[in-house]
């Protein structure tokens, strides 16, 4: 369940125990804790993937069929499942969005910090290499296609247009 703008519901009851808990200093910070049996809730990060698949015809990017920001153009990328790998959730994500296999590679880069309320904690770019598929848009892409460093579309998010940005630089990376 979810409660204002993507983050968690607020916890009232102990899962242990169903006393209801308090806010109290617990490990540095103010957090809810049962005053019965002590248990202590620690909020867990949302965690999302994206591939940086770069092909003979350019960047891999999908144009974002929902909000935030639908229209705008962003890495193929999506929500690690619990108990995911998630360099299988980056497969995942890319076969789901684009059609295409990949092959998950180097971690490329780690963005820290929601850059939308229903956005994700941590942001785990991997560098992915081409195997087989159509080049098709499906789930929350409305279009998916391969950009040159000259001919970027309007960017969806920060970590999407810093991955482009220094890849599409001169000195950029490859």
């Amino acid at each position: 369940m979810t409660h204002h703008h993507g983050e968690p519901a607020p916890i009232h009851y102990c899962p242990v125990c169903a006393t209801a808990v308090e806010q109290r200093q617990a490990f540095g910070r103010a957090r809810p804790v049962c005053p019965a049996c002590g248990w202590v809730h620690f909020a867990d990060p949302k965690v999302a993937v994206a591939i940086f698949l770069v092909a003979a015809d350019g960047l891999l990017l999908v144009q974002r069929r929902h909000e935030p920001m639908a229209g705008a153009w962003s890495l193929p990328a999506g929500f690690v499942e619990a108990g995911e790998d998630p360099r299988q959730a980056a497969q995942r994500e890319c076969l789901e969005e684009t059609g295409l296999q990949v092959i998950i590679g180097s971690l490329h880069q780690v963005f820290y910090g929601r850059q939308h309320a229903a956005g994700a904690d941590l942001l785990l770019v991997f560098e992915a290499e081409l195997v087989a598929g159509d080049l098709r848009p499906s789930d929350d892409a409305s279009q998916a296609a391969f950009f040159g460093a000259s001919e970027l579309p309007g960017l969806a998010f920060e970590s999407t247009n810093a991955v482009a940005q220094a890849w599409a630089s001169p000195d950029g990376m490859l």
